[in-house]
């Protein structure tokens, strides 16, 4: 029943900012690390950023200086502030939650992922 939605994506110009937002819901153990992959036609899906529960971040070189991933982990939400947004940032973009989950009676970790939103960046 864990469940991630996504939200923020929309059309916007280059040189733009979008904030995308991804919030978990359902029974989770403990959340570890909280990301973004994002993935463009014909393109491989890359990760784009990532934090952990203590607030360290690892960032793509393509969206360094850019973009600003934080997390509020309260509400098990973590957030992605897009700047200067390039065309070349246009992908659909998935949130990602590695967490540790209940399985048979067991903890097991688990990766989650966001139904994704699309992010055009186009004038």
């Amino acid at each position: 029943q864990v469940r991630l939605v996504e939200s923020g994506g929309g059309l916007v110009q280059p040189g733009g900012s979008l904030r995308l937002s991804c919030a978990a819901s359902g029974s989770i153990y403990s959340i570890d690390v909280m990301g973004w992959y994002r993935q463009a036609p014909g393109k491989q899906r890359e990760l784009v950023a990532t934090i952990t529960t203590g607030g360290n971040t690892n960032y793509a070189d393509s969206v360094k200086g850019r973009f600003t991933v934080s997390r509020d982990n309260a509400k098990n939400t973590v957030y992605l502030q897009m700047s200067s947004l390039k065309p070349e940032d246009t992908a659909v973009y998935y949130c990602n939650v590695a967490a540790i989950n209940w399985r048979l009676g067991s903890l097991k970790h688990y990766d989650y992922w966001g139904q994704g939103t699309q992010v055009t960046v186009s004038s």
